[in-house]
This record gives structure tokens, sequence and C-alpha cells, in this order.
């Protein structure tokens, strides 16, 4: 496969420019260039055992000239490029540098071999071939064309350019060390297994990229590349760090690498246009500087801008006059130093020292603004075509001359400027790096393991795969004290960015200020951005941009989704009731506690209003009013009863019963008292329970009256005789009801007593605080005993209530009875058709309108006549007593009550 490659490659160079002349042989029959590429640059290969390429973009554009013959022409270089350079006079210097020092080759010396790419592929392309096989032998010799052995390859200045030289040179192995190409492609080791670089790859450029978006919280980012591999490349790997992050790319666009307006116009419309405040610009100086020129045209501020490294500190972009359109820009930069010797080299620059070095005098015209005496060199060319469609002179020759006597001291250039060597130090760094290698292979420093497939060899005698076996993990220390180790790759292992931002110094110039570093160290990467660090922002208030599709949700609020449009964009949507968003930007809202309800802002969780039937509103306060005054007239009757406790009408019909009756009353009226409140768990077990007994104790008594009416009654009606039987029949009557009931409310409260409760059902946003009665079934057990009770007591009052008196109480009883059973019928449905407090409430006017029906219907009108009619209450108006044996006496119920009363038992007996 390599053997096919490399055929095809100097196939494609012998049809280009050598052509075989079969006809015109001459003498020693070899052939003969009928061309030669147009190529400038430096080269020093005598009395120096090996020499090292280099490729530099000294110029930044070509003149594209076609031949009128229809014959390709080698074109020719414009736009002198001040930067690329220094870059080229760095590499001099280092190799000079190198060959003083005796620890490294020091049976050794380097020549080199540089040309100018003009940041074109075709001059790399042509420079590439030149080094392989030059440009005056008659025959192709790889590798040999200074007649020196060629170790390497330093360049080529740009990711596509290095990438189309090592399409040649990886086909014999031969090494390149880039100092500018950070493309992730090049670290493909099937692809360019010989490639190494001394600047850290857009991997990690693309990730301190998306790191700084995410620390000042930007989410909506732009994104504008070369429309190169650089560019490209740059552009994907960042798109995939910001996926990977959650962040959105707002726009990607392309700078044409040939100026086309159509596209050109497409990358200012999209930043115009786009909400994006921040805008990502991965591309060289050389491509940005047309593009940099439309912002202004079409005055375009307001924005941030995020440099790549290849242009965060290019004096071609960094100028005065575009500070109001990228001012506050801030970037990545390849760390600064400081190198020994690199000013005095670079001042000892001038064009009388050698009349043939066209670079050197074209350097001086475009600093000096002059034109050199006899020199044919052009001066500042531009070929380009500008804004307004037309295109400049071909040659445009300056009508002042030079005298040589121009101090470079006077200029202000990026050649000049030693503050900011930063690229200009990974030129020193990958001369170095193939200096050392090279030391390694002349003293066979390999492992024990690598020797077993790799011999050693010896300088110039060796194979150039060779080399790269000593470059892969080469670890040394720069003059400055940091470590430069590559990976298995060919990258760096370890390093760091500087972390700039453009500012305008005292003197109106754009300062390169460090606000922080981004380092990395294999897999682990950190964003160090001190909190003093004095940013500057290009916007009206000067502060911090945001840069969003969408502003973040507020609290309360959650995001939701818009089809068809990146997660950055979105709607924001209101939390539901119970659920709240506290932080700005949240995807779902959070539920509330079992105990809290969102606010009306929905940003907060507050806890539920309680509700229960309290003493201080209004309708707890009548309640325990009604029950007061309730327990208070029950008293009442009893003062009444007790100072009254030997009249005849207090004595008839069991006193004793009568007491209990008004007992069980007051225990009734005021169990209301334990439904007020907050429920607790004593409240909730005693308030059924004392009900229930209450009424049971109220119940059973008046059912011990009834039973006495029923007899009297059937003594009328039926002339039997009546027996003589003691009262305590009554008494353990209300005992044993009363006692049965207690054992079922006991069990009731032992085995499923009732709780307290939180009802949050009928209205989520209150917890209504109510009693669990448990077990339904003993609760019906207790209040259906109770019932039981109440219709035996209307029964048998119901059939007595004929029975003729002055004061019938059957029928004072028989309407308390009816009163008792509308009262509750009515409660039933009432109860279950209410919630929350009013429901408690029902309940509490069920119980105190059946005890005002009872206390009232069976104890007024007796106190009526106790206290308003005395002279009624005597023997003879309430009833006297008759002889049983007498049947032509009617009976009255007071009669009867008195006579059970002062026998000791009675008994109705049929004849």
């Amino acid at each position: 496969m390599v053997s096919r490659k490399r055929c095809l490659i100097l196939g494609l160079t012998a049809f280009l420019w050598v052509e075989l002349n079969a006809q015109d042989e001459d003498q020693s029959g070899k052939c003969r260039l009928l061309g030669k590429f147009n190529l400038t640059g430096y080269v020093e290969a005598k009395n120096h055992s090996v020499v090292i390429g280099g490729l530099f973009p000294i110029h930044s554009r070509t003149i594209p000239v076609d031949d009128p013959d229809g014959e390709p022409i080698s074109a020719l270089c414009e736009g002198f490029n001040f930067r690329g350079f220094r870059w080229m006079k760095t590499m001099i210097h280092t190799i000079k540098e190198i060959n003083e020092r005796k620890d490294i080759l020091p049976n050794h010396t380097l020549g080199y071999q540089i040309f100018d790419t003009c940041y074109t592929v075709s001059k790399t392309i042509e420079s590439t071939f030149t080094f392989l096989t030059g440009q005056e032998e008659y025959q192709p010799n790889i590798r040999n064309s200074t007649g020196k052995y060629l170790v390497g390859i330093i360049g080529a200045g740009g990711s596509s350019l290095s990438v189309a030289a090592l399409r040649i040179l990886s086909l014999s192995r031969m090494p390149q060390i880039g100092y500018t190409s950070s493309c992730p492609i090049l670290s493909d080791k099937h692809q360019f297994p010989s490639y190494y670089r001394t600047i850290p790859s857009d991997k990690i450029q693309s990730e301190a990229m998306v790191n700084l978006i995410q620390h000042f919280g930007w989410v909506w980012v732009g994104a504008i590349a070369a429309d190169d591999e650089y560019g490209k490349y740059g552009v994907k790997t960042f798109k995939e760090k910001m996926r990977s992050a959650h962040l959105c790319v707002a726009f990607s666009e392309t700078i044409p690498k040939v100026y086309s307006n159509e596209k050109m116009q497409n990358a200012v419309k999209a930043v115009k246009s786009s909400t994006a405040r921040v805008v990502v610009l991965f591309t060289s100086d050389i491509d940005l500087s047309p593009f940099v020129l439309e912002m202004a045209h079409h005055n375009i501020t307001g924005r941030t801008w995020i440099a790549s490294e290849a242009w965060i500190t290019s004096a071609l972009i960094a100028k005065p006059e575009y500070f109001p359109y990228f001012g506050g820009t801030i970037g990545f930069a390849i760390p600064r130093t400081v190198i020994p010797g690199l000013k005095e080299f670079l001042y000892d620059v001038h064009p009388s020292k050698d009349p043939n070095d066209v670079l050197t005098i074209e350097f001086w015209q475009t600093a000096f603004n002059c034109t050199w005496p006899n020199s044919s060199v052009p001066y500042n060319v531009d070929h380009r075509v500008n804004m307004t469609g037309k295109e400049d002179r071909l040659y445009d020759m300056s009508d002042q001359l030079c005298t040589g006597e121009e101090k470079l001291e006077d200029l202000k250039n990026t050649y000049l400027d030693v503050s900011q060597l930063r690229i200009t130090n990974n030129v020193r760094q990958a001369v170095y790096a193939m200096a050392y290698a090279l030391d390694r292979l002349s003293r066979c420093d390999i492992t024990e393991e690598e020797k077993a497939y790799i011999k050693c060899s010896q300088i110039p005698d060796y194979d150039p795969s060779d080399l790269t076996v000593y470059l892969r993990h080469l670890g040394f220390t720069t003059h400055d004290g940091r470590k430069m180790q590559f990976d298995g790759v060919g990258d760096l292992e370890i390093g760091y960015y500087d972390i700039l931002n453009w500012q305008i110094d005292n003197a109106g110039e754009i300062a390169f200020v460090k606000v922080g570093e981004y380092k990395f160290q294999e897999s682990s990467f950190e964003l160090v951005l001190p909190k003093n660090s004095t940013l500057f922002w290009n916007t009206e208030s000067s502060r911090l941009p945001d840069s969003v599709c969408t502003t973040l949700c507020p609290p309360g609020t959650r995001k939701g989704i818009l089809h068809g449009k990146p997660h950055c964009c979105f709607d924001c949507i209101p939390c539901a009731d119970g659920y709240v968003s506290k932080k700005e930007g949240q995807r779902e809202c959070d539920p509330c506690g079992e105990d809290d309800w969102s606010n009306a802002q929905r940003n907060k969780c507050v806890p539920k209003e309680v509700e229960f039937l309290a003493y201080e509103e209004a309708l707890g306060f009548t309640l325990v009013i009604l029950s007061i005054l309730g327990a208070l007239v029950v008293l009442a009757v009893i003062v009444v009863y007790v100072i009254h406790r030997h009249t005849p009408l207090v004595k008839a019909n069991d006193r004793e019963l009568s007491f209990l009756i008004q007992m069980s009353l007051l225990i009734t009226v005021l169990s209301s008292l334990l439904f007020i409140g907050k429920p607790l768990t004593w409240s909730c077990m005693a308030r059924q329970v004392t009900l229930a007994l209450g009424f049971c104790l109220c119940l059973s008594s008046i059912l011990g009256k009834t039973i006495s009416l029923f007899f009297a009654y059937r003594i009328s009606i039926s002339k039997t005789r009546l027996i003589s039987m003691h009262p305590v029949i009554r008494k353990l009557t209300v005992l044993v009801c009363v006692l049965g009931e207690i054992g079922v409310c006991s069990a009731y409260l032992v085995l499923e007593p009732p709780r307290v409760f939180k009802n949050i059902e009928p209205q989520n946003v209150k917890i209504i605080f109510e009693c669990n009665e448990g077990s339904i079934a003993f609760l019906c057990s207790i209040f259906g005993f109770d019932v039981l009770l109440a219709l035996l007591c209307f029964l048998t009052t119901f059939v007595a209530r004929q029975l003729p008196d002055n004061y019938y109480e059957g029928k004072c009883i028989t309407f308390a009875m009816l009163v008792f059973f509308i009262v509750w019928i009515s409660f039933v449905p009432a109860y279950l058709s209410t919630k929350g407090k009013f429901k408690v409430a029902v309940e509490l006017f069920a119980i105190l309108a059946s005890s005002y029906g009872l206390l009232g219907c069976i104890f007024l009108p007796k106190c009526f006549i106790i206290l308003l009619r005395p002279k009624r209450n005597t023997d003879e108006t309430v009833g006297g007593r008759v002889p049983t044996v007498d049947r032509s006496i009617q009976l009255t119920s007071a009669s009867v009550s008195s006579e059970l009363n002062s026998t000791t038992v009675s008994t109705v007996l049929d004849e």
C-alpha cells in the first residue's frame, strides 16, 4: 500500500513539473526540469550533519495568475505576515542555539531549509515536494534536496497546511512537529503516524471553551469557523462538548478561505439576527481579518467573542479601531514566555546583508513604507476583492525609497513585539523536540523492549521511521522550567492555557490581560478564574452578558419543551397546585410535602391551612356558648329539683331517675366541648364514648320512667290488680343498660380506638384535622344501642299517652322522643353532605338540639309548675294515693307513681 502511494505521489510530481524529453535526450540520458516552483525561504545546509525543514506562513495568500498558454504556473505570494516571519526567525535562532550547546548532539550540527507556505495548501505541497525531491537535481532523490539528510519538518503553520504536508510525508514516515496545528484529526495515528505537536489539541481547547461557557452561565452560543480543517474539526469537537454539557449552539457558520460575499454575508446575518450574545470563533487571524472588517462595516456591537488560540493575541486583529466591535474578547492562549537572546536576533536584520534575501527586503519595505533601491520585490501587494467588489492593483510600488538608515527601534509591529511570545515559543520547543529525539537516536536511548524490534542507528544513516520511536513519549524541560511531554498519539500530556481578556490600556492600545488559566494533565482539567480578576465586558452596562435563547424561567415556573427547537429554547409554564420551583430554570416542579402547599407564586411550600372547629372562630364560639348555656340550664333545673325535692311533683314517678336524667343531660351537653378545638388522641377517644354513655344513661333512665307509665296504663285498661314491687327494679334497668354500654365502649377503645386523622382529600390546600372513628361496627353498635333505648322509650310512653292526669308526664316524654328522633333523623343526611369543620358543627347542633329537646320537653313543664304555679304542686292536684283494689277509681300517672314509690314492689297480674 505504501509503495502504491509513493508511486502515485511521484507520478503526480512528474506529471506536473517534470517531463521526460525523449526526443531531446542529452548525452547522459537524464531528464530535465521544465519549470520550478516560485518558493521563497532560507537554507543553510553546508557543514552540517543533518537538515531540519521548516514551513511558515510568511505571506498570507497567493496571487492567482493564469498562463495564456494554459500551462500551470506556480503562484506568487502577497500580504507580508510579520508574525510568520518572526516564527521563521525563531527557528533559525533556536537551531543556532542548539548548535552552540555541548549537551545536545555534541558531535553533530543542525542545518535548516525553510519555505514560505503563503498560508495556502498549494504552496505547502510545493514546499513538501521540494523538501523531498529538490529543484536542482535531474533525477528525484527522496529526502536529499540540499545534499544533506532531511531529518524532519517543523510546521506547517496551520492545521490544513499540516494535513496537506502529512499526506505526502507520512508515506515515508518522515517526522513532522507542528507548532500551531491543533486540529484533532492530527491525533489519528492511522492517518498520520509520524506527527507530533507542541500545541494542545483542539479537543482540550474545546473542553476549555465549554467549561468557560458554563462558568459564566451561558447556554446559547454561536459558532463561526474557518473553512478548513482547523475550523471545521474545531467546531465539530466544540459542538460535541456542548451537547455533552447540555448546552446549545445557536448557529454555526463558516468564513470562506477565498472571499465569497454570499458566504460572508451569511455569517454576518447569523451574528446579527441571533439572540446569542456570545460567539465562538475557531479561525486563524488571517482568515478572520475579512470577517472583522464586515463586523465594523455593519456596526455590529454588543457581542462577546470567545477566541481560539490562533487569533487571541494577533496584532492583525487586535487593533484599537476594532475594539468597539471586539473589545472584551475572552479566549485561550499558549502560555507566554521570554526567550533569551531572541530579541537581539530579531533586530539583527537588514537588507544590505544579502541583496538576494527577498524576504528581508520585503519585510523592510513593508515595515518602513518605502521601496528598496534597485529591487523588484513588490511592495504591499493586496489582490483580494474588497467589500465593494473591486480588485486592487497587481503591484503597488512606494514612491519613497528606503535609505537603509531606518531604525527598527522605531517600529511597532508584530515582528519585534517579544512581549507575547506564545506560538513563537511553540516553534522553539518543536525544534528542541526534534533535536532531543536526534540526540536520543545518536545515543540509542531506548528501552530493552524497544531494542527487540528497533536496531540502534547512527546519524545520518537511519530510516525516517526510527526517529518517531524516539519522539514517542519524549519528555524534556524547557528553558523556563516547564515540562514538555508527548503522549502516545503525539499530543501534549500536560500543560495549560492562559485565559486572556481584551482591554484598553492607558495608551489606547489593546492589552491582553491574563485573567485565569486552564490546566490540563492527561484526563484531568481545571479552570482557574480568580474572583478578583478584572474582566472587561463589551456591553452597555459593562456587566457580564447574558446569552440565552429563552431567559431562565423564574421561580414558580418550569421549562416547557418547544417542539422542533433546541432544548435551550423553551416556554415557562407555571407550576401546578401543590408543586413549586424554588430556583431559576428548573426543568420540573418539586412536589410539596404532605403538610405543605404551594403559595400563590408557586415558589415556596408553605404550611397548609389547618382546618378544625376552633374555639376562636364564630361558629365554634357560638357552640361553646350554647353548650355552656345548656349546662347552666341543666344545673338550674337540678337546683330547682333539689330545693323542691320533697314536693309531690318532684317525687312523682321516681325522683332519683329524674336526677339521673338531669345528670346525663349535663354530660351530653358538656361532651360537645370535646368536639371543639384541635383534635387530639385523647379527645378523639373520649368524645364519642362520652356522648354515647351520656345518652345511654339518659335514655335508660327515661325508659325506667316509661315502664312505670306503661304499667299504669295497663292497670287502667285491663282492670288488673296492682301488686307492690320494689323501685330498685327501675334502677337495675338503668344499671344494666349503662354497664352494657360501658362494655361495648371499652372493647371499642381497646381494639380499634379512634385516632387523629389529617384529611387532605376534600381540599388539597387544607389539612382537615378530624377524628378517624376507627371501627364503624363498634361505633354503630354503641349508638345503635342508644337508638334501641330511645325506640323502647317512645313505644312504651306512646302506648301510655292516653292515661288521664292533671299533669301527664307520658305526653311530655312522647313529645321529647319525637323531638329526639326528628333531630337525629335530620342529622344523618346533613352530616353526610358536609365536610371538615362543618361536619363536626352539624353533629354538635344535633347533640345540643336533642339535649335541649329532652330537657325542655321533660323538665320545663314541671319547673313551670314548681316555680310559677306552686298551688298546683299538691297531692290532690298531682294525684293522690288510691287503693289499688278499688277498681272504680280511675288512676292517674301521678297517683300510680306515688303508689309505686310508697310500696315496696308493684306488679300487674292478670286475674
